[in-house]
């Protein structure tokens, strides 16, 4: 496979030949250690290495694949990353990226769990904590421009984006409805002229036995250790409670970190009791300024569900609950690449198709542009309410919360990233030593 890909690569003149598996990992290695400030930040990290840097993609499949990736469940970041690796180097390359792009992340909110879980907030890492969010604004804000210029090229690409935004943002529309709604405008948006006249039409990189092959062995391997380890616990014990309720989320979470968070609050906080709100949030914020993908927030709540309620010892059952998370979390996110990615070069070739892929790209802009909303409303102020009246909805913070220390460190990053042009993790490192100064100082 992994050559059949290089082939392909070898015949597009905006593109190099695919580099050597060790590149490869070094690179998909930098990406996960610098991969902070959740999807949009993510996936604009990754075009400038991949695309712009590397040239091993080009722009359209580039964009193919993540219009691809955010019609799956799960974390679309690392889904893409995944493809990528799968690009140029088969099965072995698709595997190495997508746990490059985990595992830092994945360490680093286990280390701060175990921390929480002990201790709880602890005041240093609050003030860190409080740096880094202030550059993860700016850092997404910049993600968003950057998104926004490359996917909403036409007045009816600006439309989708608006439309969408209000639909989340003013309406609470789901996220699945949103991308339906956009796929369907492009689908038929098409002039059935341009149908008739491409003749493009490439073919599926494998055959339909082998997806199902794929399918099947992937589903043994997401299924059989979660059950194994409700066989040896009990389905009442709360291992196997995550590893079911983990793996449903993997199924119908649309939307990424926060959908998740929505879904996992009626269960974890709602019916089991596990944790409560503010442990949720707590988490949300340790997965937002760590690298990797957001929906690591899936291991801190199994940490604690374990550690609080798995029995003794404590730190083993949270060990445990971490993994069963992590698990049922991203084993579902390889299977839906490595059975769809074969077919996203044939998609990118059906013009209706084509042209529904190019609308979710423009109406994920919108979505983005509402979590970059959410996310700034809770940092720059400690209060904020969902007011509702009919079906409008809206996110009302209370001036009087607001955090001029966030502000603050929000321009100095601002001025370092948009101006200066430092590097994210300079600018990381900046914000968040300010930010230890300003704890240190009583401020």
């Amino acid at each position: 496979m992994s050559g059949e890909q290089s082939s392909t690569f070898d015949t597009m003149p905006s593109q190099k030949p695919a580099p050597s598996f060790q590149e490869a990992l070094r690179t998909f290695a930098r990406i996960g250690l610098l991969s902070f400030g959740g999807p949009s930040a993510q996936i604009a990290l990754m075009h400038r290495v991949i695309v712009d840097e590397k040239k091993w993609l080009d722009e359209p499949h580039y964009l193919s694949a993540l219009s691809f990736c955010m019609l799956l469940p799960g974390p679309e970041a690392m889904q893409l990353a995944t493809y990528v690796g799968w690009r140029l180097h088969g099965f072995a390359g698709g595997l190495a990226a997508g746990l490059l792009f985990v595992l830092p992340g994945a360490f680093v909110v286990l280390a701060l769990s175990m921390i929480y879980a002990a201790y709880g907030n602890v005041p240093v890492v609050e003030a860190l904590f409080l740096g880094i969010k202030a550059a993860v604004i700016v850092i997404v804000v910049e993600a968003l421009l950057r998104i926004a210029k490359r996917a909403l090229k036409l007045t009816e690409h600006w439309a989708i984006a608006g439309l969408s935004f209000v639909a989340i943002f003013f309406l609470g529309a789901p996220f699945p409805l949103i991308v339906l709604a956009a796929a369907v405008f492009g689908y038929f948006r098409v002039s059935r002229d341009i149908v008739s006249a491409s003749t493009a039409y490439a073919q599926p990189l494998i055959a339909t036995a082998q997806t199902l092959r794929t399918i099947a062995v992937w589903l043994v391997i997401w299924v059989v250790p979660l059950a194994a380890s409700a066989a040896a616990f009990g389905r009442d014990h709360v291992l196997s409670q995550l590893g079911l309720l983990f793996s449903k989320l993997a199924v119908v979470t649309f939307g990424g970190a926060y959908a998740v968070l929505a879904y996992m609050g009626q269960d974890v906080v709602g019916h089991y009791g596990w944790l409560d709100a503010g442990a949720m949030m707590d988490g949300l914020g340790l997965a937002e300024t760590t690298p990797g993908p957001l929906i690591l927030v899936t291991e801190f709540v199994g940490y604690l569900a374990a550690y609080r309620n798995g029995g003794e010892p404590q730190a083993v059952m949270g060990l445990l609950g971490a993994f069963v998370a992590l698990w049922a979390t991203f084993v579902p996110c390889f299977l839906w690449i490595f059975a769809g990615a074969p077919y996203i070069e044939w998609m990118t070739h059906q013009p209706r198709l084509k042209g529904a892929l190019t609308a979710i790209t423009a109406a994920v802009v919108g979505v983005i542009l509402n979590l970059a909303i959410w996310f700034a409303l809770h940092v720059f102020f400690a209060k904020v309410d969902l007011v509702e009246a009919g079906p409008l909805k809206l996110w009302t913070p209370t001036l009087s919360s607001l955090d001029l220390r966030v502000v603050a460190l929000s321009v100095i990053a601002g001025y370092v990233l948009l101006k200066r042009h430092w590097d994210i993790p300079a600018v990381l490192a900046l914000t968040a030593g300010l930010a230890l100064a300003i704890k240190a100082a009583g401020l």
